[in-house]
C-alpha cells in the first residue's frame, strides 16, 4: 500500500487579476490552467482543448446550460462543464480535467499534491 501524496494549496494570483465572467491561463507546476471566477463561484480546468490541442479554452465564452456553469471553446464551439469538466455535447473522448481552486484572503489557490497533480487526478478523475 502507497501513502497518499501530500496536498497543498499554491497561490495563483490576486483574485483582482480574474474577471467576473472571464477566464484566466494561468502555469501552476509546468501545466496551464485555465481559472474561471463566475459571480461567487470559482472554477479550474485543463486550458488545452482536447479537440485540437491548444491552450484556448481561457479564452472560451463562458455561460451556462440551466444551472450547469460551462465554458465554450472559442475555436471549435465544443461546451465543458465547469463543475466536472464532462463533454455537454456527450463526447466522453472530449472531457477536461478538472483543478480544485478556492479564493483566501484575496488570493486565488489552486490545490496541488507533491507529484504536481489535483487531487482529482490522483484519484484518477483525468479527462481523455
Amino acid at each position: 500500500m502507497t501513502a497518499d501524496p501530500v496536498q497543498s494549496w499554491t497561490s495563483v494570483g490576486p483574485a483582482v487579476n480574474f474577471p467576473d465572467g472571464c477566464g484566466t491561463a494561468v502555469l501552476v507546476g509546468g501545466q496551464q490552467i485555465a481559472v474561471f471566477h463566475t459571480g461567487r463561484q470559482w472554477f479550474a480546468v485543463q486550458n488545452q482543448c482536447p479537440h485540437h490541442l491548444q491552450m484556448v479554452l481561457s479564452r472560451g465564452l463562458v455561460g451556462d446550460t440551466g444551472r450547469e456553469p460551462k465554458v465554450t471553446c472559442p475555436l471549435h464551439k465544443n461546451s465543458f462543464s465547469l463543475t466536472d469538466g464532462r463533454h455537454l455535447g456527450g463526447n466522453e473522448m472530449w472531457c477536461l480535467k478538472t483543478y480544485a481552486v478556492k479564493v483566501e484572503a484575496g488570493v486565488v489557490m489552486n490545490e496541488r499534491n507533491e507529484e504536481g497533480f489535483t487531487a482529482e487526478d490522483a484519484e484518477g478523475r483525468r479527462g481523455k
